[in-house]
């Protein structure tokens, strides 16, 4: 299986899955959003084959484990495990496991992953990143020991989500920003593009999935996003073609369904079969 079929948005996302402190005068303030303790999965089937290289079947399964609070920190367990098929017997399986730790007020981050192909493990990333007045320090123990300096205006996951449900609240339809999440080798910036669409109506396309037992969430505001991810590193000038997308319905507390994952040369869709939603623990 290809290493594009890694959703780094959803690890982002849902994700996966999600502002950054720049000055304290920039940007919407991170606490008018809170984002929900809550644990989901997902059924992955593919949802059409294009181009070059065409792809008979895809299943597996999502698990998104969100949990904490702006307080004592936003930690996510995550798990994708995906079965391509590509004819003539050529089955691939993936398994992509992830866990990360983020601070509230958006200045550490730390991540490991493990990525395996067929029982076989091919990535494994292990650090940390900080950020000071400077900049953005990353100091990595895997897969090799190294230090990496970033731009300071870089975003973390969370930070990433908060910001997008503050743009799509305040009626926003775009939103650039480059984002870090140590997929990889750990080095790797994405600029990324949101595309925020207009409010979902409750009756017109009411809630079919796991979401529609949580009683919660049937008069939450939720909006279609798509997170189109561009290889900062790659950007020459000119017109450039995004390493994938993510497309997702997102309610303003931060849970997504109808997932969509865009490769290019084909597209896998996520159906949420399980949702449990926890308290925030409050802040003292």
């Amino acid at each position: 299986m290809s290493d594009r079929v890694r959703p780094r948005a959803f690890i982002i996302a849902v994700a996966m899955t999600t502002a950054l402190l720049l000055l304290p005068t920039e940007g919407p303030s991170a606490a008018a959003v809170t984002l929900v303790p809550h644990r989901a999965v997902y059924d992955l089937k593919l949802l059409r084959s294009q181009g070059r290289r065409p792809v008979e079947a895809v299943r597996g399964r999502i698990l998104y484990d969100f949990a904490g609070s702006s307080c004592e920190g936003y930690a996510l367990r995550f798990r994708q495990v995906s079965e391509l098929d590509s004819g003539e017997g050529k089955v691939t399986l993936s398994d992509l496991r992830a866990t990360t730790w983020e601070d509230g007020a958006a200045n550490n981050f730390r991540f490991a992953s493990q990525n395996f192909l067929d029982s076989r493990a091919v990535d494994t990333v292990d650090g940390r990143a900080e950020r000071k007045a400077g900049g953005v320090s990353v100091t990595l123990t895997k897969p090799t020991e190294k230090n990496v300096g970033l731009d300071r205006k870089i975003i973390f996951p969370a930070e990433h989500m908060r910001l997008i449900i503050e743009a799509a609240l305040e009626g926003k339809t775009l939103l650039e920003l480059p984002v870090y999440d140590g997929s990889e080798t750990g080095e790797k910036v994405f600029n990324t593009l949101t595309v925020i669409g207009h409010e979902i109506s409750h009756t017109a396309k009411p809630l079919t999935d796991a979401s529609a037992k949580i009683p919660a969430l049937a008069n939450l505001r939720r909006w279609p996003v798509t997170i189109s991810y561009f290889d900062k590193a790659g950007n020459k000038g000119g017109e450039q073609m995004p390493a994938y997308a993510i497309g997702f319905e997102l309610f303003e507390n931060g849970i997504s369904r109808a997932l969509s994952l865009d490769y290019g040369d084909f597209v896998i869709s996520g159906e949420m079969n399980q949702l449990d939603v926890n308290d925030a623990t409050p802040c003292k």
